[in-house]
């Protein structure tokens, strides 16, 4: 903010070096930020300190995806009910809507979310709103507007209002030219798919910021997530989460990528635990703005082979759709996470055994799992 101080020494100069030599109440010069889309405050600002031991206030974007109504779970139980917002454009489930403060967010409206973050008191900012891969393909302007557009608004308001800002990015921002086994967190990229190309651009932004204006950005590169709670989004992984759904309800799967397609995957809690350490992590433990995390890497037979020891009349059939294959055979198929687990200490719990029991642990009260075991 050079500029603005300069502005406000000149002026401050000038007043009390008036001719008149009547006595000038010097009003300081107050700016809001150091974001390069500045903006005059006003009297609905409020300026408020968090010391160290206050709960952050938490926002979530995109909150009812796959992964935002878990967060907000975890850090309710951390941080307390009311210290965390969901937002989302779509209408909530009632168990969402009353388990916790839940708001409408357009992250394409900036001064809404501006807003939002100023009248909520927020300090931390987690951006989980974007069009995932194989969605993306199908419509590519929204998912730039959504994807880069809505992230520009985000990394704005989060460098004004001083927030720490978490985005994911995930093994689709890799390409066909990067090294798959195992790919390091710092090696060429090179995505071929707008969900990708978006991820890279928000890494590099996310970093720009925090070298540029000082933004607290942190930002974890996710494998596919697995979850029980939440129904397949449109991502090129989700076969595996779609596999334990129709084992048990029509016990009969059809793949839509090859048997031998190898990918990194993670299952939700683990997820969720990464995205909370790396978020409390203290700053000087940080070496990089973006890391890898990882936890297993299989391919759907290997899943097929686990499944099947609690579904063994489970029948799979593969029909490859071309484009999510080719998304696939572009991706890692190993992630190395050193540098997460050197200096943040990450650590996962679930391997694919794990990983099998825990899904059909919360799916497995349907009579098909009953009569298997």
């Amino acid at each position: 903010m050079p500029i603005v101080k300069n502005v406000s020494r000149a002026v401050s100069q000038l007043l009390q070096s008036s001719g008149c030599g009547c006595g000038i109440s010097i009003v300081p010069v107050r700016c809001i930020g150091v974001s390069p889309r500045q903006v005059a405050s006003d009297a609905s600002f409020h300026s408020v300190s968090f010391s160290e031991s206050d709960h952050p206030r938490v926002l979530i974007t995109g909150g009812l995806g796959q992964l935002g109504v878990g967060l907000a779970k975890l850090l309710r139980k951390r941080f307390g009910k009311n210290n965390v917002i969901l937002s989302d454009i779509r209408k909530p489930a009632d168990n969402v809507f009353y388990s916790g403060p839940f708001i409408f967010a357009d992250i394409l409206d900036y001064k809404n979310l501006r807003e939002i973050v100023v009248n909520n008191r927020i300090t931390w900012l987690f951006h989980y709103s974007a069009l995932l891969s194989a969605v993306g393909e199908a419509n590519v302007p929204l998912a730039r507007a959504v994807n880069i557009t809505g992230l520009h608004n985000v990394l704005d308001i989060a460098a004004e209002h001083n927030l720490r800002l978490f985005v994911p990015s995930t093994i689709g921002a890799f390409g066909p030219t990067s090294p798959r086994d195992p790919t390091p967190d710092l090696c060429i990229q090179r995505p071929r798919t707008i969900y990708g190309v978006s991820k890279v651009h928000a890494e590099l932004m996310g970093e720009y910021y925090h070298y540029r204006y000082g933004l607290d950005f942190r930002c974890l590169r996710y494998p596919g997530i697995i979850s029980a709670d939440s129904q397949p989004g449109g991502g090129t992984t989700d076969y595996a989460v779609q596999i334990f759904h129709d084992a048990i309800k029509t016990g009969k799967f059809q793949c839509n990528l090859k048997p031998d397609t190898r990918l990194p995957m993670m299952y939700i809690d683990d997820c969720l635990k990464a995205t909370l350490d790396v978020m409390e992590a203290p700053a000087e433990a940080l070496s990089m703005r973006t890391y890898n995390i990882s936890a297993m890497s299989f391919t759907p037979e290997e899943l097929v082979q686990e499944v099947q020891k609690h579904v063994p009349e489970l029948q799979v059939t593969y029909n490859v759709d071309a484009v999510r294959q080719a998304i696939a055979d572009s991706w890692p198929m190993n992630f190395d996470d050193g540098n997460a687990r050197r200096d943040w200490g990450w650590k996962h719990d679930y391997d694919l055994p794990e990983l099998v029991t825990t899904m059909f642990s919360f799916l497995g009260s349907d009579s098909r799992i009953a009569q298997a075991n």
